[in-house]
């Protein structure tokens, strides 16, 4: 894969910021294990790799916005041009030295998605998508959605949020009408990451609510160029600002979409 020069800047920022977050990673085990102590290691890891990511891609291309999990938006001159950033998806998996986290950006242009990476430093995997130009993996392998067309075939990902936030009980109605219809279901702690592994064929459907921007930008181009379909609860195009997913091939997206619709 020949990677555009818009491409080569993103990954390089994605890689730069996943050493060090690697670094900070072979620590966590070292950590005093208290509700204090663990959270602001994490959130110093997570603000070192932002900076990092922001650095670089100010760097390359100064008059663009930014939009980022942890440093809100920085307005930028150029007006067509605005980078999202999640530069550790997958916190609690950092904090427990759960290898999957991400670090994640999307380019948005003219309000829609062009370009994103997807890096997990752990598992040295870094998923790339441009638009037009497909979904890939490490330069070498281009991904295709799976090909699985019935849900009691399938493997499924969501996430499931902590008791106490406004989709928990949502997500567990959901659950119980989801589960005995799938081969199985799964939960990551990294919504970047579910996304890629669907891209990859991986996870045949993703399903979710209650993201934000950041969490949805960077693999929504990935599952479309992977060649998968992705929307909202009530099948509305996949947009970054609704803050739900339904995703996976033409055939899942629309079985999974019936069975949550009715859930209120």
């Amino acid at each position: 894969m020949a990677r555009s020069a818009i491409l080569n800047v993103m990954v390089s920022a994605a890689i730069k910021a996943g050493r060090s977050l690697t670094k900070d990673f072979a620590e966590v085990e070292n950590l005093q294990v208290s509700r204090k102590g663990p959270a602001d290691f994490v959130s110093k890891a997570d603000l070192r790799a932002e900076q990092i990511v922001f650095d670089e891609l100010k760097k390359a291309r100064p008059t663009y916005a930014f939009l980022m999990e942890e440093g809100g938006e920085v307005t930028g001159t150029d007006g067509q041009h605005r980078w999202i950033i999640d530069p550790l998806d997958g916190t609690t998996n950092f904090l427990h030295s759960i290898p999957l986290f991400a670090v994640a950006i999307a380019l948005e242009r003219a309000n829609e998605i062009v370009a994103s990476v997807i890096y997990n430093p752990v598992l040295d995997e870094l998923y790339t998508a441009e638009k037009g130009g497909g979904t890939w993996v490490n330069d070498r392998r281009r991904l295709r959605i799976g090909g699985r067309r019935h849900l009691a075939d399938a493997v499924v990902c969501t996430g499931i949020k902590t008791q106490g936030t406004a989709n928990d009980s949502l997500q567990l109605r959901q659950l119980a009408a989801i589960n005995p219809a799938v081969a199985g279901i799964r939960r990551s702690g990294s919504i970047s990451m579910d996304l890629a592994w669907l891209a990859a064929g991986r996870y045949d459907a993703v399903w979710e609510a209650g993201l934000a921007p950041w969490d949805v930008a960077p693999g929504l181009l990935m599952v479309k160029e992977a060649g998968g379909t992705i929307s909202d609860f009530a099948g509305s195009p996949g947009s970054v600002w609704n803050g739900q997913v339904v995703a996976g091939n033409e055939a899942l997206h629309a079985a999974l979409l019936k069975q949550l619709r009715p859930i209120q």
